[in-house]
């Protein structure tokens, strides 16, 4: 059986394809590179395809893979099927116009029936009805029978697009023995009943389809396979689900550990130890390939994941947070094979947990409220689900509405989707409409169709070339010259100019001869080996072949190496002090200044970001040498040089070391002395998603212009203060406690005024189902005033919902309060400001108890207190 074990067969399988001549390359990450047409990778091929479609070269005509997979397109069926999974791994063996259908055939049957020894009279084949060549590879070549090869139609083994490459398949599949079939006495492959299994899709990429549907013959054909790892592990062993092969099976017996459920006996429970099984998993491969919980893209993705196992952990009983255990289960049982999940270990665990305590906060009065609103329905005798209810869920608590949907379908009834997703598109649209003025303009590679040699860059060495126009391009055409006044781009046969990327900024600077000068504004990749320079045309007119200089602005290179070298240090100092978990997830280096985001789940504090700050700067003032070799991939590895997560690199690359402080594979430029930097300061540091924070700085030069401002302020506060620079705390501290006890004097004499106003003030309510609403408009209280007005409300009454609005300095300040025992009914001070606040063009939030918001418009007070009294009516 260890022979047909999960390990075995993906170590065998590349073992076999690496004696064939191929490249066995490490699992492409999850997250697509390049690709914006994937959220995530779902098939082996997929991080290929650039390959297979030439644009880019690949580093071999023969490679082979164990690719992780995500797919969630049949998330309803995992657990409820034998073989669906949101996870798993695909092992596939290509060839980029190298081998064809001989070679894939006869390596596919060598490897199952040599290598592995499955018993030949297990396996069956599929082919295109019209594929004669794989038929008699297959019973000529093979020597399969004729009666075990099965002739399918397009719709069973053809793979094609709507336009571009195709071709016919042959799949292998697996008996599992008449036991499992249906009895009829023409069971085969195509049957509808269990007996047969595919493991594995021999695809024949021989045609380019055009868009009149001909099939053209590809001069240069491809092969692209695939057999399901977990699918083929289960087939060999005989087992019933991928669930019962392990390592799977020991993330259900955790399941059955911390449930104190057997597995087995009861199919509901099965189901939800699967799902919490499968899930894990995702969620573990996910997280170490630099996903994070949000509620966009592959983020979302994760976040359903999480929470879909989260509630299947509830239906089965386990009360505390379990999810870091099964995930621990996965890392322990995966890292062999994938050592990125143990290097990652703690900062897996960290999303897992921070993500679970925060559905942990919702989940019960989400539930809570669906039920309820299921009960409604029930008793009503509708079967219709309110899409403001469903969107109320994912708003505020956090429901993916998947999960809703599965909740509503498990009690036959249909959510009104359409409605959700209008509710959705407003909100969005309103998001869209904040965020406007904040995009970042950039070039698309569809924005030109250029046919160049790739670009020589020289920039690591030479800060100026001479240099040939292989292109140039005005509006969006190629054209042959351009001239004064004219703007375009520019395309040179090699060049100095860094092009952005890798967080760096592309190098301006100038391109000269003897009667022309080109102002260079901005230098990026297309295709990324091709290097553009956006120009604009100062002196005379250039054509293409025309020799120039190329003469980069030195001064603004140097600054931006001295940056970026920085980062390296800020990112060694931020593992020493906060701990391994920490890694790289996103970086702008400028001329002016860096921006550094990292990996972090809490706040950091003023005291340790200074210390950041010193060990940066001691480490700029130990004088390092900075050295930049070039080595294999392997070779970098082994010298321990930090990667990043989202990065796929080619076979070689540049290894920066900072002498024995710092060392990451980089393809930017850097001073050769940390020196140089002169001086480094944090500018600002703060969260700006889920578990990413963000660091702010500047050095050298840019350093000094910073403390000078600083220094200049200072000097404008003593004046203003009438103080001495050395006295300036002391006079500051003496003005807060005389404004601390003026405001001590207001406060009592507001008291006051509210105490002889507060009789008429609790009259002021209505009684909605049983329940006291106070909804007051007052003017010119602050939040303190409002706060204490609502303490005393709810100290006098119970079961009560208070909102106060008050207009101060042109704006209006909301306050909510909400007794504890509508608390657990569901009704949240939250929400109640979110809903006023909504209307009067603001926002803000709080505790269930209590919440404070703020809006732009006083003159709709009116209108957010009515808002708020129909959705208490409502409840």
């Amino acid at each position: 059986m260890d022979n047909f074990s999960i390990n075995n067969i993906r170590k065998e399988f590349l073992e076999f394809y690496k004696n064939k001549g191929h490249l066995t390359e490490q699992s492409f990450s999850l997250v697509p590179k390049n690709d914006k047409s994937l959220l995530l990778i779902g098939a082996g091929m997929a991080p290929m395809k650039k390959y297979f479609t030439g644009a880019e070269t690949p580093p071999s005509k023969r490679m082979a893979t164990c690719q992780k997979c995500v797919r969630t397109g049949d998330i309803d069926n995992v657990g409820i099927t034998a073989r669906h999974l949101t996870f798993f791994e695909m092992l596939g063996n290509f060839s980029f116009g190298d081998y064809f259908k001989v070679e894939a055939i006869t390596w596919a049957w060598e490897f199952l029936t040599e290598k592995l020894k499955v018993d030949k009279d297990k396996l069956w084949v599929t082919v295109f009805y019209e594929d004669e060549e794989a038929l008699k590879i297959w019973n000529e070549k093979i020597g399969l029978p004729l009666h075990r090869i099965v002739k399918l139609g397009k719709e069973d083994n053809f793979w094609e697009l709507e336009v571009g490459p195709s071709g016919p398949c042959s799949e292998i599949y697996y008996d599992l023995g008449e036991e499992r079939g249906c009895n009829s006495p023409d069971c085969k492959p195509g049957c509808d009943c269990s007996r047969y299994i595919e493991i594995w899709n021999l695809v024949f990429t021989q045609f380019d389809k055009d868009e009149q549907g001909v099939y053209h013959p590809l001069p240069n054909p491809n092969i692209d396979t695939g057999a399901g790892l977990e699918r083929v592990a289960t087939a060999l062993q005989g087992k019933e689900t991928v669930f019962d092969v392990e390592p799977l099976r020991s993330v259900v017996r955790k399941a059955e550990e911390l449930s104190n459920v057997v597995y087995g006996k009861n199919k509901k429970n099965d189901t939800a130890m699967k799902i919490i099984c499968d899930h894990s998993r995702a969620a573990t491969f996910l997280i170490g390939d630099g996903v994070i919980p949000s509620n966009e893209g592959r983020g979302y993705v994760l976040r359903r994941l999480i929470r879909r196992a989260i509630r299947q952990g509830k239906s089965i009983g386990i009360k505390k947070e379990f999810l870091c255990e099964t995930v621990q289960v996965v890392i322990d049982q995966w890292n062999n094979a994938y050592p990125e999940l143990k290097e990652k270990e703690n900062y897996i665990l960290k999303i897992v947990k921070l993500e679970e305590e925060r559905f942990k906060i919702t989940i019960d009065q989400g539930l809570e409220l669906l039920n309820k609103e299921i009960e409604k329905l029930n008793e009503s005798g509708t079967s219709n689900f309110d899409g403001n209810v469903a969107f109320k869920l994912y708003d505020t608590y956090g429901f993916p509405v998947e999960l809703t949907e599965e909740i509503l379908n498990e009690n036959n009834i249909k959510l009104n989707k359409s409605e959700f997703s209008r509710i959705m598109e407003e909100h969005r649209i309103m998001a869209r409409e904040a965020r406007k003025g904040t995009g970042s303009s950039g070039w698309k590679n569809e924005d030109f169709n250029i046919d160049v040699p790739k670009t020589e860059f020289t920039g690591y060495n030479d800060l100026e070339n001479d240099s040939k126009i292989l292109s140039i391009i005005v509006d969006g055409e190629e054209t042959n010259n351009i001239e004064k006044t004219q703007s375009g781009y520019i395309i040179l046969d090699k060049t100095p100019f860094y092009a952005e990327s890798g967080g760096q900024i592309g190098d301006t600077g100038k391109l000269i001869s003897d009667s022309v000068e080109l102002k260079v504004l901005n230098t990026k990749k297309y295709n990324q080996d091709i290097f553009i320079h956006e120009v604009e045309v100062l002196n005379g007119k250039v054509s293409i072949g025309d020799n120039v200089k190329s003469l980069i602005d030195v001064d603004k290179r140097k600054n931006t190496a001295k940056n970026h070298t920085c980062t390296h240090i800020l990112h060694r100092v931020l593992k020493n002090l906060l701990g391994d978990h920490v890694s790289q997830a996103g970086s702008y280096v400028t001329d002016e200044r860096l921006r550094f985001d990292y990996t972090h789940f809490e706040g950091v504090d003023s005291a340790l970001i200074k210390e950041v700050e010193r060990k940066v700067n001691e480490a700029i003032l130990q004088d390092y040498i900075v050295k930049t070799d070039v080595l294999s991939l392997e070779e970098a590895k082994q010298t321990g040089a930090t990667a990043l997560f989202d990065e796929k690199y080619g076979d070689s690359v540049r290894v920066v070391s900072i002498e024995s402080f710092s060392k990451e594979l980089c393809g930017g430029t850097h001073i050769d002395q940390t020196a140089k930097i002169g001086m480094f300061k944090i500018v600002s540091e703060g969260s700006i998603a889920s578990g990413i924070r963000r660091v702010e700085a500047v050095t050298g030069r840019a350093a000094i212009n910073y403390f000078n401002e600083l220094n200049n302020l200072i000097d404008d506060l003593s004046i203003s203060m009438k103080s001495t620079k050395d006295d300036l705390l002391n006079r500051v501290n003496i003005l807060k406690k005389e404004t601390k006890e003026k405001d001590k004097e207001i406060q009592k004499l507001n008291n006051e005024i509210l105490k002889s106003s507060m009789g008429q003030i609790l009259d002021q309510y209505e009684e909605i189902n049983g329940m006291k609403l106070f909804l007051i408009k007052l003017k010119d209280k602050d939040a303190n005033a409002l706060r204490d007005m609502a303490d005393k409300i709810k100290d006098k009454n119970e079961s009560c919902i208070i909102l106060l609005a008050s207009e101060l300095d042109g704006k209006v300040l909301f306050v909510s309060s909400v007794s504890k025992d509508l608390n657990s009914k569901g009704i949240l001070a939250g929400n109640i400001v979110k809903e006023a606040a909504m209307v009067a063009g603001g926002g803000g939030g709080g505790r269930p108890d209590f919440a404070q918001a703020g809006g732009k418009n006083p003159e709709k007070i009116n209108e957010a207190l009515e808002s708020v009294k129909k959705l208490i009516a409502s409840i």
